[in-house]
């Protein structure tokens, strides 16, 4: 399994997870090929952390090049600071349970 984490900055007055947008890009996210989860935290201020779990490297390749143009429609025009990619990797130990 592969993580991706992120860090997105939206108006903390409008939580993202109740917008149309954000709903709509979780299920082109959650219809990508080998994908296994995500986790989203509100850390205050309008500062969200994601997880996002990939089953393969492959998965998590491919999935970052289709949803970049739906990222840029959908959650860029309500982000207030560029998003950050913190990294990514193989996981090496998780008790979540599996999909």
């Amino acid at each position: 399994m592969y993580a991706v984490f992120r860090e997105t900055t939206y108006d903390p007055d409008k939580p993202i997870q109740e917008s149309p947008e954000f709903r709509e890009f979780q299920k082109a996210h959650a219809d990508q090929a080998g994908y296994k989860g995500t986790v989203v935290t509100n850390v205050g201020e309008g500062r969200y952390l994601t997880l996002t779990l990939w089953e393969t490297a492959e998965n998590m390749h491919a999935a970052r090049k289709t949803l970049g143009p739906v990222v840029e429609q959908l959650l860029h025009p309500l982000m207030t600071a560029p998003s950050t990619l913190l990294g990514t990797g193989k996981v090496v130990e998780s008790d979540l349970d599996e999909q």
